[in-house]
């Protein structure tokens, strides 16, 4: 057995092995001590290896998927071996075999999977031809079948990657990528990143003779990527993935591209803490499903470029909120919460689809779906009647009509209340199958035949207490009294002898025992066999069943955005072509859902007033205002409606964010130097079309070197980049640059001081702060008295004083007069020198005359 388990141990691999014993998963050697450290397991010891205790442990196999959770949560991969040959035909130990490989991105047991987020897989490959390189990623969600590629710059993969969220990343054992915290990170050889290995595997997979359909002439790394992405995950299932079936390309230029800094900035799915609320997506989540959650969160991750996609979106909002010339214009869309009830009662059917394909679907999965399907007709006339026509809803329509025979063979073939396994038995319904429904009556219907075997027995032997009777030790037996012994007949055979009584077998009896006995059995196997044929069935049904949950993800996410609009007052924005955001009264999302009181404020932003330069106190409203307008930006983008009065959003490529202090000390950054990075990025990527906040930039150096920045940044974003801005900054001698550059625009957050402190009124009005209130929201964070007063004296004195103290520089030369003197000799000299040094040509010296080169300036210098 040892020797079966060390085989089957290298070929895991680096995985955890669990290695199926009876009604364990055992582990042994480094296995079992990792997995008692990780799970708490109790680690004992079994056997010897040369002359040492091999060490194991172990877990029930009953509950294995809650260890499992356990271990992918925390970033391990696990190899499932089961028994696969037959205990009482084998010589010596079972035949096993790994069934699967379980990764954190190869998930698809609905145990281990959250419900309202995609677990993902992708793979990473950097090509390398001549001077250029090109990045390649693919990544798949097992769950859905969802297949997809794109090719970036190398310093585009950050970004893109955490666009995508892979819960796990493949890449070559030359190029280990970890650009994303938390994420595993598993290897292949480089040449399954082959371009020809690739292909190839790609090809057999699609069943094609080339890859021309799928747009990936032009994207040699992309196609790499694939193809190595598609042959680990193969492995891992060891088995086709037939719910694969189509490759999509995912160009950026569909999608407002969200640096990973501006995803964090923004709290879309996860606050800055880390938490999952509140966000954008927990306040706008009122999916009924946990595919249109998921749908919802993909969405707010991939704000869309193309309008008339995403007004197709916004219609269909619409349609949801305002109710057809049959509804009860006084009723608050009636029809609306009754699509939304409908769609409550549904299972994911998304991922149902997919464990059919995969067969690792469960009875009660195929009931539930069994019943969803029922209420399918209810909801597409509920689409096609209550609701204003509209093309798109047409389109939901047919795509949630599916054939009729699926219905009726999960009618037919699933008992309306299943087992939980199959292994159990009780899953197929009644009249499903007439040698099962015989084989279940000879297995539990058994009472009659005893009673009138009984009642034969007695009147043949004139024994009044003869008694038929069973159990699991002697099976079933013929029980007579001590007494009535004589009278037993001769075809009897003594089974058992107690006390006061004997037990005999009769051939009649000991047949039926055979037949009953081995009747559970056989009605279990042949439960098993009729269930696999049920999954072939299915799987023919798989690519309609998955366009059905994609369209009902749909339905449920633009109902659930019409939900969100119709009980917040959120309006519909205007798409336009131009570079420009207008919004007039517009709310924070979030905050103002956690207030009171939200005060509402506009913006403009186009081409003749491209930044807004934003003043006024430390917690006036500064971050929230300019927040708010991204996250405005963003919600027209994927289709939802907005909170604001009225709203234009124009075409935005980018969304850049630089907000708050951060350090990275691990990776040698400073607080500034972050600031800066971010900044660079900014000025390097920035368009016309994108959208900049800048929050306080120049902090952390000096207030001069930081107002230099500052301005030179600025002033870089209005004349080179014609970005549209967003700039907060308590240096007012910024709000200057509206001086001479007409394209900036003073704003400030107003606030007022009372007899209490100050009171911060949170209205953007035009013009710049006059104050910047900084003493007067330390007195309100509690700072000592004292110290207020003391700060209050040195700030009249700063104020006094300004102007007349220059800031030294650390890297300027020495104070004098620093004007040459013409009658220097070193000054012929030097120009001597330039002379020289440009008259070399590097390029063409050989080695030998570089060195006389060297030698000769450095006589020169001295």
């Amino acid at each position: 057995m040892m020797q079966q388990y060390l085989r089957l141990k290298e070929e895991a691999g680096q995985h955890l092995l669990f290695y199926r014993m009876g009604d364990f998963y055992e582990m042994f050697y480094e296995d079992a001590e990792r997995a008692a450290r990780l799970l708490n397991l109790t680690l004992t010891k079994r056997g010897t290896s040369n002359g040492a205790p091999i060490p194991m442990a172990g877990v029930p196999f009953h509950s294995m998927e809650g260890y499992l959770a356990r271990l992918v949560a925390l970033g391990e991969s696990v190899a499932i071996c089961e028994q696969i040959g037959d205990p009482a035909a084998s010589k010596g130990p079972v035949e096993r075999k790994i069934v699967r490989i379980v990764t954190p991105g190869t998930l698809t047991d609905e145990a281990l999977l959250p419900a309202k987020s995609d677990r993902l897989i992708a793979a990473a490959w950097i090509l390398r031809q001549r001077r250029t390189e090109t990045a390649g990623i693919a990544w798949m969600n097992l769950a859905n079948g969802n297949f997809c590629v794109t090719q970036c710059e190398p310093d585009m993969l950050d970004t893109e990657l955490h666009r995508i969220a892979p819960a796990e990343l493949v890449c070559p054992e030359s190029q280990r990528i970890n650009l994303l915290e938390g994420v595993a990170i598993s290897t292949l050889p480089d040449w399954h990143f082959d371009s020809d290995n690739a292909r190839n595997t790609l090809q057999n997979h699609f069943s094609i003779d080339s890859l021309s359909s799928f747009d990936l002439s032009d994207w040699p790394a992309g196609t790499c990527a694939a193809g190595a992405l598609l042959y680990y995950v193969q492995r891992t299932q060891s088995q086709a993935l037939p719910h694969i079936q189509t490759l999509r390309t995912d160009r950026s230029s569909q999608y407002v591209v969200l640096d990973p800094v501006t995803r964090k900035n923004l709290e879309i799915t996860q606050t800055l803490a880390g938490e999952a609320s509140p966000t954008l997506f927990s306040i706008l989540d009122h999916c009924q499903t946990p595919m249109g959650s998921r749908l919802l969160r993909h969405w707010l991750h991939h704000p869309l470029r193309d309008n008339e996609e995403v007004a197709q979106r916004q219609r269909l909002v619409q349609c949801f909120l305002l109710p057809n010339e049959n509804e009860d214009p006084w009723n608050a869309s009636p029809a609306l919460d009754a699509l939304r009830q409908q769609l409550n009662a549904l299972p994911d059917i998304e991922r149902i689809a997919t464990r059919i394909a995969l067969r690792s679907v469960r009875p009660r999965e195929l009931a539930s779906l069994r019943d969803a399907l029922d209420t399918l007709p209810g909801l597409i006339e509920m689409l096609t009647t209550r609701f204003n026509p509209d093309p798109a809803i047409e389109m939901h329509a047919q795509a949630l009509t599916l054939p009729g025979a699926l219905p009726n063979l999960l009618h037919n073939a699933i008992a309306q209340e299943p087992a939980l396994l199959v292994r159990d038995g009780g899953v197929l319904a009644n009249g499903y199958d007439e040698e099962l429904d015989t084989l279940r009556t000879l297995a539990t219907d058994s009472g009659d035949y005893l009673m009138q075997l009984e009642a034969r027995e007695r009147e043949r032997t004139g024994i009044a207490n003869l008694k038929v009777e069973y159990n699991r030790v002697h099976g079933f037996f013929i029980e007579v009294s001590k007494g009535q012994t004589d009278k037993v007949p001769a075809d009897y055979r003594r089974r058992q002898t107690l006390k006061n009584a004997e037990r005999y077998i009769t051939p009649e009896l000991k047949s039926w025992e055979e037949k009953v006995l081995s009747a559970k059995d056989r009605s279990l196997a042949r439960e098993k066999q009729l269930f696999e044929a049920l999954l072939d069935e299915l799987s023919s049904s798989t690519k309609a069943l998955s366009l059905c949950a994609s369209t009902l993800a749909q339905i449920d996410a633009l109902a659930a955005l019409a939900e969100h609009a119709r009980n917040n007052d959120w309006v519909a924005p205007i798409l336009t072509d131009d570079h420009e955001i207008v919004i007039e009264q517009g709310r924070h999302p979030v905050v103002e859902r956690s207030i009171e009181q939200f005060t509402p404020n506009d913006c403009t932003l186009n081409s003749d007033q491209s930044m807004l330069m934003i003043t006024g106190p430390n917690m006036g409203g500064k971050s929230t205002y300019m927040r708010q307008i991204a996250l405005i930006a963003l919600l027209a983008r994927t289709g939802s409606f907005v909170p604001a009065e009225s709203a234009r959003i124009g075409q935005i490529d980018r969304i850049f964010t630089r907000i708050g202090a951060a350090d990275d000390l691990a990776g040698g950054r400073s607080t500034f130097m972050m600031e800066m990075t971010e900044a660079a990025a900014i000025l390097a990527a920035s368009t016309p079309a994108s959208l900049v906040l800048m929050d306080e930039i120049g902090r952390g150096t000096s207030t001069y070197d930081g107002l230099a920045l500052a301005w030179a940044i600025a002033h870089r974003l209005l004349t080179h980049n014609h970005a549209l801005t967003l700039f907060a900054t308590h240096y007012f001698e910024m709000t200057r640059l509206a001086d001479t550059l007409p394209a900036a625009h003073n704003v400030h957050l107003a606030a007022a001081e009372s007899g209490t402190g100050i009171v911060f009124l949170h209205e953007v009005r035009p013009g710049p702060a006059s104050r910047s209130y900084g003493i007067q929201v330390a007195q309100r964070a509690g700072i000592p008295p004292a110290v207020i007063r003391h700060a209050g004296k040195t700030l009249a004195q700063l104020e006094k004083n300004s102007g007349h103290t220059p800031q030294l520089d650390l890297f300027s030369a020495p104070a004098g007069n620093t004007e040459p003197d013409p009658t220097d000799p070193s000054i012929d000299a030097a120009l001597t020198l330039y002379e020289n040094l440009s008259g070399i040509d590097p390029d063409n010296l050989t080695p030998k005359e570089a060195l006389e080169t060297l030698y000769r300036l450095r006589q020169d210098i001295s």
